[in-house]
Protein backbone atom coordinates (compact mmCIF):
# COMPACT_ATOMS: atom_id res chain seq x y z
CA UNK A 1 0.00 0.00 0.00
CA UNK A 2 2.56 2.17 -0.56
CA UNK A 3 1.66 3.95 -3.65
CA UNK A 4 -2.09 4.41 -5.03
CA UNK A 5 -3.56 1.84 -6.36
CA UNK A 6 -4.19 1.88 -10.06
CA UNK A 7 -7.83 0.69 -10.20
CA UNK A 8 -8.34 3.52 -7.38
CA UNK A 9 -7.35 5.83 -10.15
CA UNK A 10 -9.35 4.82 -12.97
CA UNK A 11 -12.36 4.11 -10.33
CA UNK A 12 -12.24 7.50 -9.05
CA UNK A 13 -11.64 9.96 -12.03
CA UNK A 14 -13.98 7.33 -14.49
CA UNK A 15 -16.32 8.51 -11.57
CA UNK A 16 -15.60 12.09 -12.26
CA UNK A 17 -16.36 12.12 -15.83
CA UNK A 18 -19.30 10.54 -15.32
CA UNK A 19 -20.72 12.74 -12.99
CA UNK A 20 -19.56 15.16 -15.81
CA UNK A 21 -17.27 17.01 -13.37
CA UNK A 22 -13.69 16.69 -15.46
CA UNK A 23 -13.02 16.61 -19.46
CA UNK A 24 -12.41 12.59 -20.87
CA UNK A 25 -8.93 14.53 -21.72
CA UNK A 26 -8.60 15.57 -18.25
CA UNK A 27 -9.64 12.12 -16.75
CA UNK A 28 -7.15 10.37 -18.83
CA UNK A 29 -4.56 12.11 -17.59
CA UNK A 30 -5.12 11.79 -14.12
CA UNK A 31 -5.34 8.06 -14.46
CA UNK A 32 -2.25 7.44 -16.48
CA UNK A 33 -0.95 9.16 -13.93
CA UNK A 34 3.43 8.45 -14.16
CA UNK A 35 2.79 5.54 -16.04
CA UNK A 36 3.63 6.41 -20.29
CA UNK A 37 0.28 4.55 -21.23
CA UNK A 38 -2.74 2.56 -20.36
CA UNK A 39 -5.03 0.97 -22.80
CA UNK A 40 -8.02 -1.47 -22.90
CA UNK A 41 -8.37 -4.88 -23.97
CA UNK A 42 -11.06 -6.87 -24.73
CA UNK A 43 -13.58 -4.08 -24.73
CA UNK A 44 -17.23 -5.31 -26.79
CA UNK A 45 -17.20 -3.89 -29.90
CA UNK A 46 -13.76 -3.51 -29.89
CA UNK A 47 -11.11 -6.12 -31.59
CA UNK A 48 -8.24 -4.37 -30.31
CA UNK A 49 -6.93 -2.38 -27.32
CA UNK A 50 -8.16 1.02 -27.36
CA UNK A 51 -7.27 4.23 -25.48
CA UNK A 52 -8.06 5.63 -22.07
CA UNK A 53 -10.10 7.81 -23.41
CA UNK A 54 -11.89 6.08 -26.10
CA UNK A 55 -12.48 3.27 -23.19
CA UNK A 56 -14.24 4.95 -20.84
CA UNK A 57 -16.92 6.70 -23.49
CA UNK A 58 -17.68 3.01 -24.48
CA UNK A 59 -18.55 1.84 -20.60
CA UNK A 60 -20.99 4.99 -20.52
CA UNK A 61 -22.64 3.46 -23.57
CA UNK A 62 -22.62 -0.10 -22.77
CA UNK A 63 -24.37 1.14 -19.19
CA UNK A 64 -21.85 2.02 -16.97
CA UNK A 65 -23.02 4.31 -14.23
CA UNK A 66 -20.13 4.25 -11.74
CA UNK A 67 -17.10 2.58 -11.01
CA UNK A 68 -16.33 0.55 -8.09
CA UNK A 69 -12.72 -0.94 -7.47
CA UNK A 70 -11.58 -4.48 -5.32
CA UNK A 71 -8.75 -5.39 -3.55
CA UNK A 72 -8.54 -8.75 -3.25
CA UNK A 73 -5.76 -10.83 -0.94
CA UNK A 74 -5.65 -14.47 -0.60
CA UNK A 75 -8.45 -15.43 1.56
CA UNK A 76 -10.35 -11.86 1.55
CA UNK A 77 -11.96 -11.18 -2.01
CA UNK A 78 -12.50 -7.39 -1.27
CA UNK A 79 -14.76 -6.27 -3.33
CA UNK A 80 -15.76 -9.10 -5.66
CA UNK A 81 -18.57 -10.48 -6.55
CA UNK A 82 -17.42 -13.29 -9.29
CA UNK A 83 -17.50 -14.88 -11.43
CA UNK A 84 -14.12 -17.33 -10.47
CA UNK A 85 -12.16 -16.65 -13.58
CA UNK A 86 -12.14 -12.68 -13.09
CA UNK A 87 -11.77 -13.19 -9.59
CA UNK A 88 -9.15 -15.57 -10.07
CA UNK A 89 -7.46 -12.83 -12.39
CA UNK A 90 -7.85 -10.00 -10.17
CA UNK A 91 -6.80 -11.87 -7.01
CA UNK A 92 -3.60 -12.25 -8.89
CA UNK A 93 -3.34 -8.67 -9.68
CA UNK A 94 -4.27 -7.56 -6.57
CA UNK A 95 -6.79 -5.03 -7.79
CA UNK A 96 -9.81 -4.76 -9.83
CA UNK A 97 -12.29 -2.17 -11.42
CA UNK A 98 -16.14 -3.72 -11.51
CA UNK A 99 -18.52 -1.48 -13.70
CA UNK A 100 -21.55 -0.65 -11.74
CA UNK A 101 -24.83 -0.92 -14.28
CA UNK A 102 -22.69 -2.73 -16.99
CA UNK A 103 -21.76 -6.02 -16.47
CA UNK A 104 -18.05 -5.53 -17.23
CA UNK A 105 -14.95 -5.71 -15.08
CA UNK A 106 -11.36 -4.61 -15.71
CA UNK A 107 -8.32 -6.22 -14.08
CA UNK A 108 -4.60 -4.34 -14.93
CA UNK A 109 -1.52 -5.97 -16.80
CA UNK A 110 1.56 -3.76 -15.93
CA UNK A 111 4.67 -4.03 -17.73
CA UNK A 112 7.97 -2.50 -17.89
CA UNK A 113 9.98 -1.65 -21.15
CA UNK A 114 13.02 0.30 -21.68
CA UNK A 115 17.12 0.40 -20.64
CA UNK A 116 18.11 0.63 -17.06
CA UNK A 117 17.26 4.20 -15.41
CA UNK A 118 15.04 4.70 -18.16
CA UNK A 119 11.81 2.11 -17.56
CA UNK A 120 8.70 3.26 -18.46
CA UNK A 121 5.40 1.20 -17.67
CA UNK A 122 2.42 0.22 -19.80
CA UNK A 123 -0.92 -0.96 -18.65
CA UNK A 124 -3.32 -3.05 -20.20
CA UNK A 125 -6.89 -3.32 -18.76
CA UNK A 126 -8.17 -6.33 -19.27
CA UNK A 127 -12.10 -6.49 -19.90
CA UNK A 128 -14.23 -9.22 -18.72
CA UNK A 129 -17.67 -10.30 -17.49
CA UNK A 130 -18.18 -9.83 -14.32
CA UNK A 131 -21.51 -11.21 -12.20
CA UNK A 132 -23.90 -8.54 -11.14
CA UNK A 133 -24.20 -8.83 -7.20
CA UNK A 134 -23.27 -6.90 -4.31
CA UNK A 135 -19.30 -7.00 -3.41
CA UNK A 136 -17.90 -8.79 -1.06
CA UNK A 137 -16.81 -7.40 2.55
CA UNK A 138 -17.13 -3.59 1.71
CA UNK A 139 -18.07 -1.75 4.44
CA UNK A 140 -19.82 1.96 4.76
CA UNK A 141 -17.69 5.06 5.01
CA UNK A 142 -18.92 5.38 8.56
CA UNK A 143 -18.00 2.11 9.26
CA UNK A 144 -14.54 1.94 8.09
CA UNK A 145 -13.93 4.85 9.75
CA UNK A 146 -15.00 2.91 13.08
CA UNK A 147 -12.65 0.51 12.26
CA UNK A 148 -9.53 1.83 11.06
CA UNK A 149 -9.10 3.59 14.59
CA UNK A 150 -10.45 0.19 16.41
CA UNK A 151 -7.47 -1.48 14.70
CA UNK A 152 -4.93 1.17 15.58
CA UNK A 153 -5.78 1.35 19.21
CA UNK A 154 -6.42 -2.48 19.30
CA UNK A 155 -2.53 -2.92 17.46
CA UNK A 156 -0.81 -0.41 19.17
CA UNK A 157 0.22 -2.03 22.57
CA UNK A 158 1.58 -4.77 20.53
CA UNK A 159 3.51 -2.87 17.99
CA UNK A 160 5.23 -0.88 20.52
CA UNK A 161 6.23 -3.55 22.75
CA UNK A 162 7.42 -5.23 19.99
CA UNK A 163 10.01 -2.59 18.70
CA UNK A 164 7.84 -2.83 15.63
CA UNK A 165 9.31 -0.93 12.46
CA UNK A 166 7.23 1.89 11.59
CA UNK A 167 6.24 3.45 14.71
CA UNK A 168 9.80 4.80 15.37
CA UNK A 169 11.27 8.72 14.09
CA UNK A 170 12.65 6.86 11.01
CA UNK A 171 9.22 5.58 9.90
CA UNK A 172 7.61 8.72 10.74
CA UNK A 173 10.27 10.74 8.45
CA UNK A 174 9.44 8.16 5.91
CA UNK A 175 5.68 8.35 6.23
CA UNK A 176 6.06 12.12 6.11
CA UNK A 177 8.45 12.16 3.26
CA UNK A 178 5.57 9.68 1.16
CA UNK A 179 2.59 12.10 2.35
CA UNK A 180 4.92 15.16 0.41
CA UNK A 181 5.34 13.10 -2.86
CA UNK A 182 1.75 11.88 -2.99
CA UNK A 183 -0.35 15.66 -2.46
CA UNK A 184 2.71 17.09 -5.05
CA UNK A 185 0.37 17.39 -8.15
CA UNK A 186 -2.52 15.18 -7.28
CA UNK A 187 -5.76 15.29 -5.38
CA UNK A 188 -6.33 12.65 -2.74
CA UNK A 189 -9.47 12.07 -4.56
CA UNK A 190 -11.37 12.87 -7.63
CA UNK A 191 -13.54 16.02 -7.86
CA UNK A 192 -16.91 14.64 -6.85
CA UNK A 193 -16.22 12.61 -3.73
CA UNK A 194 -17.55 13.87 -0.13
CA UNK A 195 -14.88 15.15 2.52
CA UNK A 196 -15.73 11.84 4.66
CA UNK A 197 -14.31 9.61 1.76
CA UNK A 198 -10.86 11.82 1.21
CA UNK A 199 -10.47 11.80 5.15
CA UNK A 200 -10.70 8.16 5.80
CA UNK A 201 -8.42 7.58 2.15
CA UNK A 202 -5.82 9.53 3.48
CA UNK A 203 -5.85 7.59 7.35
CA UNK A 204 -6.20 4.04 5.67
CA UNK A 205 -3.50 5.62 3.13
CA UNK A 206 -1.31 6.14 5.92
CA UNK A 207 -2.28 3.42 8.08
CA UNK A 208 -1.07 1.01 4.74
CA UNK A 209 2.21 2.41 4.88
CA UNK A 210 3.13 1.97 8.23
CA UNK A 211 1.87 -1.79 8.11
CA UNK A 212 4.15 -2.01 4.86
CA UNK A 213 6.82 -0.31 6.47
CA UNK A 214 6.80 -2.59 9.46
CA UNK A 215 6.79 -5.07 6.83
CA UNK A 216 9.70 -4.82 5.06
CA UNK A 217 12.26 -3.40 7.57
CA UNK A 218 12.99 -6.79 9.42
CA UNK A 219 11.71 -8.05 12.84
CA UNK A 220 11.94 -4.78 14.45
CA UNK A 221 12.90 -5.95 18.32
CA UNK A 222 10.33 -8.96 18.17
CA UNK A 223 13.36 -11.43 18.53
CA UNK A 224 11.67 -14.35 19.46
CA UNK A 225 9.50 -17.30 17.79
CA UNK A 226 6.34 -16.17 20.06
CA UNK A 227 7.08 -12.35 19.65
CA UNK A 228 7.41 -12.69 15.73
CA UNK A 229 3.72 -14.55 15.60
CA UNK A 230 2.33 -11.50 17.94
CA UNK A 231 3.67 -9.16 15.30
CA UNK A 232 2.38 -11.04 12.23
CA UNK A 233 -0.86 -11.19 14.41
CA UNK A 234 -1.26 -7.47 15.10
CA UNK A 235 -0.09 -6.38 11.78
CA UNK A 236 -2.71 -8.72 9.73
CA UNK A 237 -5.73 -7.28 11.03
CA UNK A 238 -4.66 -3.43 10.68
CA UNK A 239 -3.85 -3.94 7.24
CA UNK A 240 -7.25 -5.92 5.85
CA UNK A 241 -9.03 -2.95 7.76
CA UNK A 242 -6.59 0.13 5.31
CA UNK A 243 -7.54 -2.38 1.91
CA UNK A 244 -11.47 -2.49 3.31
CA UNK A 245 -11.28 1.00 4.50
CA UNK A 246 -9.67 2.36 0.94
CA UNK A 247 -12.34 -0.04 -1.13
CA UNK A 248 -15.16 1.92 1.10
CA UNK A 249 -13.74 5.63 -0.09
CA UNK A 250 -13.07 4.93 -3.14
CA UNK A 251 -16.67 3.52 -4.14
CA UNK A 252 -18.61 5.92 -1.85
CA UNK A 253 -20.03 8.09 -4.53
CA UNK A 254 -21.56 5.00 -6.67
CA UNK A 255 -22.76 3.75 -2.84
CA UNK A 256 -24.47 7.34 -2.68
CA UNK A 257 -25.57 7.38 -6.06
CA UNK A 258 -27.82 4.38 -5.92
CA UNK A 259 -29.45 5.60 -2.52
Amino acid sequence: MLSEPRAGRLAAWGNALIAGMVSPDDAAVAIVGEDAVHRVEGLPGESAPVGLTLALGRLRALGASGLRIALPAPGHPLGLSGPPDFNARALEAEEAVICHGAALGLVPAVYEAGPGGDVHVEVVWHCLPVREAPPADVPSLGEAERELAEALRDAAEVLTRLDVAGSGPVAEAAVEAYRARAELGREVLAPGYPPRAVRVLELAQRVGMLVSLASENGHGGAVSASEMAARGEALRPVERVARRAQVAAYNSVVVERGR
